[in-house]
């Protein structure tokens, strides 16, 4: 797993491969084509920054006749936000609601 979750990162550490996913976010089922009307990147560059988000299971493909067809793959995205965020949210939240009650129980001056 450690392996799949460093090509995720190495991934998502490019702006441009998080532009690409973010129109795949808002636009499922894109063609090449499709995806390099916005970027200021040759179509060589867009094919090689989709190679690694395929790679990270970011990005899967269809092809559909003579059209491959870019979806974005939310899984390894959530797998990360599970190990590396997910569990300690429910501490801070925790943490907060016991600080609110806390709060509650004082008696402020407000002037």
């Amino acid at each position: 797993m450690v392996a799949d979750e460093d090509k995720v990162f190495k991934a998502l550490a490019d702006a441009s491969r998080r532009q690409l996913l973010d129109r795949l976010r808002k636009q499922a089922g894109l063609t090449l084509g499709q995806l390099c009307e916005k970027h200021d990147m040759s179509r060589q560059a867009v094919t090689k920054h989709l190679v690694l988000l395929e790679a990270a299971n970011l990005v899967v493909t269809v092809k559909q006749g003579r059209e491959k067809l870019h979806y974005l793959n939310p899984v390894p995205i959530n797998e990360i936000y599970m190990r590396w965020i997910g569990q300690f949210e429910q501490k801070q939240v925790q943490a907060l609601f016991n600080l609110k009650q806390a709060l509650k129980g004082k008696d402020y001056d407000k002037t």
